[in-house]
């Protein structure tokens, strides 16, 4: 006998509709599961409108509900950084232009400075490309360092005009850090729009997050020529703006990271949530640990963790005496522990997972003595670890980590 068909199935989209006195919305998920919204009625004011399609036009579908904590305050500090970056870019080719004997009107420094950007930027690119591994495991400390180089090429172009005999060479050194820059940017910004796609939205994430960086960039581009026809027509001005607009672009970034809920583990997360599962017992989100993060010093060992350092090579991690103590200690584990007088040395296969380090860093944390991990309590704080993994890794996933990866930027693993 035929099971009846669920009548769910056989529709091409589940909807509803809800009417205020107001507004009349359709709400409808598509045959996809994407969640969409349409008006049928609107009898609201103008302002009320307009604020809508403002955030139709800037916002993903569904926000705030289509989207991970934090998204607004990324957005936010996403917009001012780039009207500060846009203003500042101004100044800055205006600068070039003047130590290079030229005398150009603002709107001119505008128009050439999509020239200007080309040269040794593309030296900077090629160099900064091999880095992409390192940019996986951190994207947010080298979203921070890309716009830090960025600043540094800019100053140095603004500050072109005091050594016209040196022109070439400050130009040439500002767009060699500008194309590392540009690079570092790049590559970070995937990483970063995915920690906030929460229905898999990734492409409405990243087109509407362009769209309010191209507004913003206009709007600091006419700021910038604003200010280069009056308070920055002298170099006095510029030594002032400059550094005040390049301190509020560092912060706006820096907030701007701190508000992406990236959810891959990688070193300095792993340890995080290990340390913070022994001490009370409870799993941190990717919200709960986005403001605890390090930006610039990523890589600092955590003492309650076990003090673990990933990713040096495994002749130098471990003596070649070790190796068949160790695989007895750990059988058919993707992970080798190896104490050293300063830190504990994990070493991974070539094909470990996100759990396969945090088994490993749960042991070096459970094996931790009074003062250093010893590797005495090794095989004890194995079988500890096997005890809470089962229920533990549930826990993780259901917090929305992702631990079917583990990124630890340096690409170095053992094979067998």
């Amino acid at each position: 006998m035929n099971s009846p068909e669920n009548p769910l199935s056989m529709s091409s989209s589940v909807s509803w509709t809800e009417t205020s006195d107001t507004v009349s919305r359709r709400f409808f998920f598509n045959p996809d599961g994407h969640f969409s919204v349409k008006v049928l009625d609107d009898s609201r004011p103008i302002v009320h409108k307009v604020a809508e399609s403002f955030v139709n036009q800037f916002f993903p579908s569904g926000f705030p509900y289509s989207v991970n904590e934090g998204y607004l305050r990324y957005t936010q500090f996403r917009a001012l950084q780039h009207f500060s970056s846009a203003a500042l870019s101004v100044l800055s080719t205006q600068s070039l232009l003047y130590a290079a004997g030229l005398r150009p009107t603002p709107a001119q420094a505008t128009v050439v400075s999509w020239i200007l950007k080309d040269g040794m930027q593309h030296v900077g690119k090629l160099i900064c490309s091999n880095l992409g591994a390192r940019m996986d495991s951190e994207p947010k400390r080298w979203r921070v360092l890309a716009d830090v180089l960025y600043d540094l090429g800019t100053g140095l172009e603004i500050f072109s005009p005091l050594c016209p005999p040196l022109f070439l060479e400050t130009a040439g050194l500002g767009n060699f850090a500008k194309g590392m820059a540009v690079v570092a940017a790049r590559a970070t910004r995937l990483p970063i729009y995915s920690s906030f796609a929460k229905e898999g939205n990734l492409s409405d994430l990243f087109a509407k997050g362009e769209a309010i960086s191209t507004v913003f960039n206009v709007l600091g581009l006419g700021a910038g020529i604003q200010l280069v026809s009056t308070v920055c027509s002298s170099m006095q001005g510029k030594l002032v703006v400059g550094p005040v607009l390049s301190i509020i672009h560092i912060y706006c970034v820096s907030e701007e990271m701190r508000a992406a809920p990236v959810n891959t583990l990688n070193p300095q997360r792993t340890a995080m949530i290990v340390e913070e599962f022994l001490k009370t017992g409870n799993v941190s989100s990717p919200a709960d640990l986005r403001y605890k993060e390090s930006l610039l010093f990523p890589g600092r060992l955590i003492k309650d963790a076990g003090n673990v350092k990933v990713g040096r090579d495994l002749r130098k991690a471990i003596k070649p005496s070790r190796l068949k103590e160790l695989k007895e200690i750990f059988p058919n584990e993707k992970f080798l522990l190896s104490c050293g007088n300063s830190w504990t040395d994990m070493v991974l296969e070539h094909n470990a997972s996100g759990e396969d380090a945090l088994r490993g860093w749960l042991v070096a944390a459970y094996a931790k003595g009074e003062d250093s991990v010893s590797e005495q309590n090794f095989q004890p704080a194995y079988e500890k670890m096997k005890s809470v993994m089962p229920s533990l890794l549930p826990e993780l996933q259901a917090k929305g980590w992702h631990t079917d990866r583990f990124l630890d930027g340096k690409g170095i693993r053992f094979g067998f």
